[in-house]
């Protein structure tokens, strides 16, 4: 009886998830009932799987609203009517129609139109809806003859009052209304929730055919849903012969691209792959994969395949990435196996400059109808979750901010305030809004709109109504495209060298830079500031501390740091071990042989896998669904308890002690969950290489790169120090010089003008564009003739020397630009070409210092070009140590000075901690341990120089100094002021880069509980 319910699903209307939807009705003894969320059908494949697994007959459909205003509800006979339903709302989507009053002509779709808005003549699939409220209106003579054309309408919206009222409130979050101000047309009806059946049908007992058309309906819709079968395209070619030889040819070709004609274990490897990718029907998703990479290559983009598709050596030997598995031992079994139905996704970056064009021939390739995004849901939070329903209650923006940035023990405690808690509270996990998934791509066999409707974002791209898990849940397979600043770096880097130099680096041959020589020297010195993934400052420590200096160790540190890994412990142990290699004994000689390269600790994913298979005797597939099962990856409990009954059963008959085995498998329980992908490692680390082999050899071409691409974990000044450092002569931005990113001209670098604060980014990027065409500016007047900008931005460009060129000072070209644009006409523009040479002003010459260029940078730049920020200290004194000394003084106290380049904030179980790290005045970079009880006293006061009094230590080669006392050190006043409060503002505007965590604290060595000895029995 229930056609029209409702989930949360129905964004800002619904009140109640699917799960509990469908509990209800089932403790209600309901046997069919429809979902039909407004304007989609997000929430219908969870719904189908709980009604069936309930003994409910799902039926599915849509109410379709415009305006806020109901029009109608529909509800799928087959597969083919939610597909007619989908595909009509789609064409609505895209075009941005207002959906009429009347349904078009569905042909295997029933329509029930609302008392009110029934048309008045109805086609053979359509009825009215009566609700019960209504049922008086039936003896009124001009709906008697239309009683034979009506069903049960008993809306399901909410279960409880506070539901209600909870519905009420997100209407007025949805129409931006408060909440006293919603008209009755604005939400639902009191009476718009499930009630029993027997009451149901009771209300309706003098009417038996409109009973009659509803059961009709429930019987004649029959939508049923496969979710075994795949979904994605199904073949590259036209049939799965064609797709196996294909990959085949092409698996074989790369073979001998990739390890020579002679290589057996690699054809043995390749043989294997091909066998069970033919066997699951996985041809066509490899090719497809091969298919944009081939596409990528062909437009001269470079891309990194990671993830555990470099598990394959298929894809090595498809190019769509760059790790041989047999050089790491990967497992392909933790890619695909035959107890792994669905493949995991090829993840597979770009630069973000390149990752639209990629897009755009997938789009095009597979077709805008068989290609979309993921959706996903996005929830409310607790931030807007308190602006929200507080703007419905009338709460004025201050009183918003502090309820929403402020934890709920802080908040007042009057009645609003209480009702905002009370409903907000009940939000958690609700969705607010769909959205679209960052990368995620669906190709599918049949049209999308099969499944679901489309929307069109202002990205361009369509996206589905329903997420990822969804997608998984009924048979898709996404694609990842990525994309990420790293290969920005990389990419534009060689294309620098090659304008700058006329060199062609082909960084795509990995040999050239994995485990280059000198690329290890700086590697092991943690030099790597700019190279991604292994720049961050507890990164550079940690490679410091391990003195890595080659792949296969790089490729444990990109696991080790990783939150969960370090949070087991394991990233101390296996400092402690790589340091220490006489000072602990593997337990077990499979240890030895299949973990010896991480000293026998279980560091990433596949570890699990081979010691499941190699101590405890389990397939390598049984092994995957342990490292699945205790990674929370959708696996059961019953999965996992049978695979754990396996690996004891398996060991005993192998003849190992119970002891030794409990305590292996405590191992894999305690590391499974928290460990990497090593394939996923692996491809950071081919990636960090081909960054810092760019960095040693063209450092400053990589630096150049590192800035136009927006950067990585520091602010654009620490990049443009590395450039410094390397040897580039830094300038100011020049109008006859300067691009809109920053350029290089052999080893000078011209700031672009992305990099000033107060400049229009259209203007900005006019003035290159102007000049490529029209020659360089020859004077200020020149350039106010050819560029249309206002006195505010020219003056900008003057208190940065972006005139310089014309051997005026600032202040000359200051009065001038007054004079010229005080009677400037922007109508006359372009013909003042025609007109008389410029007049020659008699300007006064005014003295300036060094020091108010560099103010005028930070003003402008948030850092100064023309000294450094030692230069504008008030103080001499440079500290009594340098970064080069530190190693002589373990355990001694030093006094240093140095400029702060960012702070970290950590958990820690005293109270917070910091680190930070600094360069000192030969701009060496070094990092300091700041603990809660120092901090009270001696704080950060945000970017600039201090004074640092500390103890130095020494962990592992890598020097630290645990601060006593620090002091900021000021500026000398800005002498463009005269004002004595304004002197010393402008020096605030120094920045320092700020991160912090909220992980629980690291466990201490004590307590990491992992044996250095061998058990004895």
């Amino acid at each position: 009886m229930y056609l029209n319910c409702h989930s949360f699903h129905s964004l800002r209307y619904g009140t109640i998830p699917v799960e509990e939807l469908v509990q209800q009705a089932s403790s209600f003894g309901v046997k069919a009932m429809a979902l039909t969320d407004i304007n989609t059908v997000t929430g219908i494949y969870e719904f189908i799987k709980l009604c069936l697994a309930a003994g409910i007959k799902p039926l599915v459909g849509m109410e379709f609203r415009s305006e806020h205003q109901l029009r109608y509800i529909a509800l799928a006979k087959n597969a083919q009517g939610l597909a007619e339903m989908n595909y009509f709302l789609t064409q609505h989507n895209f075009q941005n129609i207002v959906l009429g009053q009347f349904a078009p002509d569905f042909k295997h779709v029933f329509i029930i139109y609302p008392l009110e808005n029934a048309p008045s003549v109805l086609k053979e699939n359509e009825y009215i809806g009566i609700r019960p409220d209504q049922l008086q209106k039936l003896v009124l003579s001009n709906w008697k003859d239309r009683q034979q054309k009506m069903v049960v309408l008993q809306p399901v919206v909410f279960r409880t009052k506070r539901e209600y009222n909870l519905h009420r409130i997100l209407r007025a979050v949805d129409l931006n209304e408060l909440l006293s101000k919603l008209t009755q047309d604005d939400f639902c009806k009191k009476s718009d929730l499930m009630i029993p059946p027997d009451q149901l049908l009771e209300w309706y007992k003098d009417y038996p055919h409109i009973i009659e058309n509803t059961e009709r309906i429930i019987q004649d819709c029959n939508f049923n849903y496969e979710f075994q079968i795949p979904r994605n395209k199904k073949y590259y070619t036209k049939d799965k012969k064609g797709d196996i030889n294909l990959l085949t040819t092409l698996a074989y070709e790369g073979l001998i691209w990739r390890y020579g004609p002679q290589n057996k274990a690699a054809k043995a490897r390749v043989e294997k792959e091909l066998k069970v990718i033919n066997d699951l029907d996985f041809s066509g998703y490899f090719l497809i994969t091969w298919d944009i990479i081939r596409y990528s290559n062909s437009r001269g983009f470079l891309h990194i395949g990671r993830g555990s598709g470099a598990n394959s050596i298929i894809a090595y030997c498809l190019g769509i990435t760059d790790i041989c598995p047999l050089e790491l031992d990967l497992y392909f079994e933790r890619f695909l196996n035959e107890n792994r139905k669905s493949p995991p996704d090829f993840d597979i970056d770009w630069s973000w400059k390149e990752r639209d064009v990629i897009l755009k021939y997938i789009f095009d390739r597979y077709g805008y109808e068989h290609v979309a995004f993921c959706g996903t849901n996005v929830e409310f939070k607790y931030r807007s979750i308190f602006r929200e329903v507080g703007k419905v209650f009338g709460l004025p923006k201050d009183e918003l901010d502090l309820l929403a940035k402020n934890p709920m023990k802080m908040h007042q405690t009057n009645e609003i305030v209480k009702l905002v808690q009370q409903y907000g509270m009940m939000l958690e996990k609700y969705p607010n809004m769909r959205s679209m998934h960052s990368c995620g791509i669906l190709i599918s066999e049949e049209p999308l709109t099969n499944y679901t409707p489309l929307e069109m974002p202002p990205k361009g791209f369509p996206i589905v109504l329903f997420d990822m898990h969804t997608a998984e849940d009924i048979g898709f397979e996404k694609f990842d495209i990525l994309s990420q600043r790293g290969i920005g770096h990389i990419d534009d880097t060689v294309k620098l060298i090659e304008k700058n130099r006329g060199l062609r680096i082909n960084i795509r041959d990995t040999s050239l830079s994995k485990n280059e020589q000198s690329a290890n020297m700086f590697l092991a010195e943690g030099k790597t500031i700019g190279c991604f993934y292994i720049e961050s400052p507890a990164m550079r420590g940690l490679l410091r501390r391990l003195k890595c200096d080659n792949y296969k160790t790089l490729v444990a540190a990109s696991s080790i740091i990783r939150p969960g890994v370090a949070q087991s412990g394991m990233m101390k142990e296996y400092i402690f071990r790589h340091n220490n290699p006489s000072k602990f004994e593997y337990f077990h000689p499979v240890f030895q042989q299949q973990l010896g390269e991480t000293y026998g600790i279980m560091v990433y994913q596949e570890d699990v896998i081979k010691i499941a298979l190699h101590y405890g005797g389990l397939s390598a597939a049984d092994g995957d669904i342990l490292r699945r099962a205790m990674s929370g990856k959708g696996r059961s409990k019953a999965a996992l308890q049978k695979v754990k009954d396996d690996f004891f059963i398996s060991c005993a008959a192998k003849g190992h002690p119970e002891a030794l085995s409990q305590e292996i498998y405590r191992q894999i329980e305690s590391f499974a969950g928290y460990s990497f992908c090593k394939a996923h490692s692996a491809s950071y680390a081919v990636e960090s290489y081909q960054s810092l082999y760019l960095k040693v050899h063209y450092p400053i071409e990589f630096m150049v790169a590192v800035i136009n691409n927006q950067g990585g974990f520091y602010r654009t000044e620490i990049y443009i120090h590395e450039a410094r450092m390397a040897g580039a002569v830094v300038h100011n931005p020049c109008v006859n010089k300067s691009e809109y990113e920053t350029a290089l001209y052999g080893s000078d670098i011209y700031l672009g003008f992305m990099h000033l604060l107060n400049i229009d980014s259209k203007l900005a990027q006019f003035i290159s564009l102007e000049r490529s065409k029209n020659g360089e500016y020859l004077s200020l007047e020149d350039f106010i003739n050819r560029v249309p900008m206002g006195i505010e931005n020219i003056k900008v460009l003057i208190f940065i020397g972006a005139f310089r060129f014309t051997g005026q000072t600032k202040n000359q070209l200051l009065v001038l630009v007054s004079l010229l644009l005080n009677n400037f006409k922007p109508a006359n523009r372009g013909l003042m070409l025609l007109q008389e040479p410029a007049k020659e002003f008699k300007l006064p010459v005014l003295e300036r210092s060094v020091f108010e260029d560099a103010f005028d940078e930070i003003e402008l730049l948030n850092f100064p070009v023309s000294c450094t920020v030692f230069d504008l200290l008030q103080t001499r004194h440079r500290g009594d140590v340098l970064v080069k000394d530190l190693l002589k003084h373990f355990k001694k106290q030093v006094r240093m000075l140095a400029y702060l380049i960012s702070t970290k904030q950590v958990p820690t179980k005293r109270g917070n901690m910091y680190f930070g790290t600094w360069i000192d005045v030969e701009g060496a970079y070094f990092d300091t341990a700041h603990f809660p009880d120092s901090l009270v006293q001696y704080p950060f006061q945000g970017g600039g120089c201090y004074l640092l009094l500390g103890t130095v230590e020494i962990d592992y080669h890598f020097p630290t100094i645990t601060i006593n006392k620090m002091a900021k050190m000021p500026f000398v006043p800005d002498p463009r002021y005269m004002d004595s409060d304004k002197r010393f503002v402008t020096q605030n505007q120094i920045k320092q880069d700020i991160s912090s965590t909220d992980r629980k604290p690291y466990p201490q060595e004590h307590e990491i509980n992992l044996p250095r000895h061998r058990m004895k029995f």
